[in-house]
């Protein structure tokens, strides 16, 4: 996306990791997700396991410098806010250009590099998957014959050394090839470029790709994200696109400001949500979903949001039924977040307030989550009092209550089989207070069945006795706020036969309610 403040003109036609541990039963799950190790799973898997994301915009993709647009310093104290507001995913946009030097080595400046690797290590503390790419790099990557051997030399060169830093993390870092390739200034910029620039950027995936490979160690079999030309979601763009080497662990990365006349125009409309509007939008997403979904190949939408019109309400329909209907087709949402939100202007996508540490557009974000299935654990009305304790820099072993916190019947366990495939699947769980105390510190317990073995947890860790399963909360989600507050936890399990729920729940000793 053209991130600063510019604007995309009315021709804009396109319709635009689950942070895990690689751990045994009985292992531990909650801490850093940074070196975790590259686990052999479908790409779908690891996208299900992203759930929901938010984009450190105009920042490290920044021309001249993290705070060159406006936007503070990132601090471990933003990451942690987004964390706890329930998303599972950073992209982190960053533009090379300008921090690298000259052919033929094009060599990266390293106070760059570890300030880059800084901030990824922010959303592994916190248990999340990190997205890193070439964003603002049309200066040089340009999608022409004429350019391609130049460019191919310098793609090669940069995502080398991009790839041997970050070599030591495992699979919940995700490279993206590029942002949105595209002819810049042309007439069809946005509306599918030519062949010839859809073919270039075929070849300019092929090269990333195959650098990122050939650094071996964990990049060998690395989930990778290529997009199509200008990432743009558009019935040429997606059908010209050619995965690389046909590498079942490339996912496509797709922009969808959809619809744009509400979403990226603000001389557009301002209202959304007619049963019109909801159909148009499932049509976009089944068009995705039908070419890359069914037929295998993941998806992730890098970038989506919508600005602000002073139109709250429409805003907040909008976002709770794109997350709900990218959910149903296998498509992890990214919101794009540019830190500029002043209503009534152009590029407004903001929602979050990094110098406050507080949430602009809190009913958005809220309704955002809601849609993916989630809930936020943040009070955004009272910044200055979380809801659930700061992440530590290398989280601890959280103490396990002795005694119960909670009344009979005060705490209901929702528990949803998120997916599932062949002999595995994914689930979330989610506690809830309905108590008019808080829970400080959560054990929960239940009986599982013997067919199933869990793999992996995420936002949790547990102990295995038997078929009997001790589930305690991670270093930042053990408290549950009183009348309502809810907090979440995942993993993946084997099975064999028939997938039945587990029973006997109970929470810090109490027994639950169980949807």
């Amino acid at each position: 996306m053209i991130k600063h403040l510019l604007s995309r003109g009315k021709l804009l036609l396109f319709v635009s990791v689950m942070a895990t541990s690689s751990i045994i039963a009985g292992g531990n799950a909650y801490g850093s997700t940074a070196f975790t190790g590259v686990r052999d799973v479908p790409a779908q898997q690891i996208v299900n396991e992203m759930k929901v994301g938010w984009n450190l915009g105009n920042t490290m993709d920044a021309i001249g410098g993290e705070t060159n647009w406006g936007n503070p310093m990132t601090t471990h104290a933003m990451i942690n806010k987004i964390k706890e507001a329930g998303f599972n995913t950073l992209r982190l946009p960053v533009t090379w250009d300008g921090h690298m030097g000259a052919a033929p080595e094009y060599t990266i400046d390293q106070t760059w590099m570890k300030r880059v690797e800084e901030i990824a290590n922010y959303a592994f503390d916190n248990d999340m998957y990190v997205i890193i790419n070439l964003h603002h790099e049309n200066e040089w990557l340009k999608p022409f014959y004429a350019n391609e051997a130049q460019v191919k030399a310098q793609l090669t060169k940069v995502w080398t050394q991009i790839a041997n830093n970050f070599k030591k993390y495992g699979d919940h870092l995700i490279f993206e090839t590029m942002n949105e390739p595209r002819p810049v200034g042309a007439s069809n910029e946005w509306t599918g470029g030519s062949y010839e620039n859809r073919e270039v950027v075929n070849r300019y995936n092929l090269t990333a790709v195959n650098a990122i490979r050939a650094t071996g160690g964990n990049n060998a079999t690395r989930y990778i994200m290529v997009p199509t030309l200008a990432a743009s979601a558009m019935s040429t763009t997606i059908n010209d696109l050619v995965i690389p080497n046909n590498d079942s662990k490339v996912i496509v990365s797709l922009h969808m400001y959809s619809p744009y006349f509400f979403a990226m125009d603000i001389n557009g409309t301002s209202s959304w949500g007619s049963d019109y509007d909801k159909s148009s939008l499932d049509s976009e997403f089944d068009a995705v979903y039908n070419k890359f979904v069914k037929n295998g190949r993941a998806v992730v939408i890098g970038e989506m949001g919508s600005i602000n019109k002073n139109n709250t309400a429409a805003r907040v329909t909008h976002a709770e039924y794109y997350a709900k209907s990218a959910k149903a087709r296998g498509l992890t949402p990214i919101w794009w977040d540019n830190g500029y939100s002043v209503a009534g202007k152009a590029e407004t996508f903001g929602i979050f307030n990094r110098s406050n540490l507080t949430w602009d557009a809190p009913e958005v974000m809220k309704a955002f989550i809601k849609g993916i299935g989630g809930s936020s654990t943040t009070t955004p009305t009272t910044p200055t009092t979380p809801t659930t304790p700061t992440t530590p820099t290398t989280p601890t072993t959280p103490t396990t209550p002795t005694t119960p916190t909670t009344p009979q019947s005060a705490v209901e366990v929702t528990y949803a089989i998120t997916n599932s495939w062949g002999s595995g699947a994914s689930v979330n769980v989610t506690i809830k207070n309905n108590g008019t105390t808080p829970i400080n510190g959560w054990t929960l317990k239940w009986t599982m069945p013997i067919n199933q073995t869990i793999t992996n947890m995420w936002s949790a860790s547990f102990v295995a006795s038997g078929t009997t399963l001790s589930v305690t909360n991670a270093g930042y989600n053990g408290t549950i706020a009183a009348n309502g507050g809810t907090q979440s936890f995942g993993f993946n399990i084997n099975y064999s036969g028939v997938l039945s729920k587990p029973t006997g729940f109970t929470v810090n000793g109490t027994e639950c309610t169980v949807k």
